[in-house]
């Protein structure tokens, strides 16, 4: 296990009927102005939109409202809330939805307040020094960014899908009441639940050594995942497994997870760069990278793979390499049988447009730390991605 230190000053409001606190919350900040952002509109339909500016409204909190971040926000929705920040002197960014609309109201806090242009904070060519306070409302359990100081936002101009990250970014209050997910199209809550456990994986196969502890949690994390997301496929409104799927999302990662180990991101690198090619959603296309990483790189640690295969999918094989392809088959299955796609092909990629995505994820190259992967590896994991 390797040093650490850990800090996470987000203040959590988890449980029904929590939304009304907002307001509060923020007032307490003595902030009268804010910005609210929010997706597409599906927080009109499932009453959120109400409930926030209700509160807000009952704590004298005036507001200006931008709408239509994407599912894969990008750059100029970015550049939009920052004009709107900057020309009214607001005074925080609120969020309402899921991992796209707080990871860009991230970047809008960081360049409301940076004074070049805030794709150099994504390039590593500029330094923040200053942000403004976030508060978020979730809508939507996947990303963890309710509760860490990250987030990933697409240059469009330029085909790039990078992160950033900045201890100035994590949101001061974040209300996560599980009962308003009740409404989400089943294909969201798988998206999610893939997107949890390979936040998870990433730091399970981060190669560091000696983390039986945060093995565990991570192995917990992934089993409760696992159980309640089927549960959700067939009721939608069991708000038990919402709640337990919801906070596995956080905590997959809200930095214990990641404690005293590396983390790889190689898959999650790969993805952006699918993404980049066909705006595929997130949670999607991890469920067909990351079981393809596994089979290429499983070699690497082979009893950690075993390990995997024994203590979240119950396998009962001595011999370590079986175990450990048959944990790969079994995460692979348990995406099918909750419908997530597991190939290239299922969502319309061709085989020609592997080059185009190892390209691009080759620009971060090398990418990993389980395995170090160059443009080649890239598009050998493409490859059995793929069929």
């Amino acid at each position: 296990m390797l040093n650490f230190s850990y800090k996470n000053p987000t203040k959590l409001v988890f449980g029904k009927d929590t939304i009304s606190s907002l307001g509060s919350n923020i007032k307490s900040d003595s902030i009268d102005k804010v910005l609210l952002l929010y997706g597409k509109g599906s927080i009109f339909k499932n009453g959120v939109y109400d409930l926030v500016t209700e509160s807000l409204k009952n704590n004298n909190i005036e507001f200006i409202e931008l709408s239509g971040v994407k599912p894969n926000p990008v750059l100029s929705k970015v550049k939009e809330g920052i004009d709107i920040v900057k020309n009214n002197n607001l005074k925080a960014i609120i969020a309402v939805g899921g991992g796209s609309v707080i990871d860009s109201a991230k970047a809008i806090s960081a360049g409301s307040c940076y004074e070049g242009n805030v794709w150099d904070l994504f390039e590593g060519n500029g330094k923040l020094t200053k942000a403004l306070p976030i508060f978020t409302v979730l809508t939507l359990s996947a990303t963890g960014s309710e509760m860490n100081c990250g987030g990933v936002i697409t240059n469009e101009d330029e085909g790039k899908k990078w992160s950033f990250g900045s201890p100035l970014l994590y949101p001061r209050v974040s209300i996560l009441d599980p009962s308003i997910q009740s409404t989400l199209p089943t294909k969201q809550t798988v998206n999610g639940a893939v997107d949890t456990i390979t936040h998870v994986f990433e730091a399970y196969f981060g190669g560091t050594k000696n983390t039986d502890m945060v093995d565990e949690l991570s192995e917990g994390i992934i089993r409760t995942v696992i159980k309640h997301s089927k549960i959700l496929i067939n009721d939608s409104n069991n708000y038990n497994s919402r709640c337990e799927l919801s906070f596995a999302a956080t905590l997959a990662l809200n930095g214990l997870n990641g404690l005293g180990r590396l983390g790889d991101w190689s898959s999650h690198s790969i993805e952006h760069s699918l993404s980049v090619l066909n705006d595929i959603s997130h949670g999607a296309g991890l469920a067909i990278i990351m079981p393809a990483w596994m089979k290429y790189v499983y070699k690497e640690d082979i009893c950690k793979f075993a390990k995997m295969g024994r203590n979240i999918f119950n396998i009962n094989e001595c011999d370590d390499e079986k175990a450990a392809l048959s944990a790969i088959e079994a995460l692979k299955n348990y995406y099918k049988e909750i419908g997530a796609p597991t190939t290239l092909k299922e969502v319309g990629v061709s085989f020609k447009d592997l080059d185009f995505v190892a390209d691009n994820a080759a620009m971060s190259a090398p990418l990993g730390t389980f395995k170090k992967l160059n443009r080649e590896d890239i598009y050998k994991i493409l490859q059995i991605a793929f069929e």
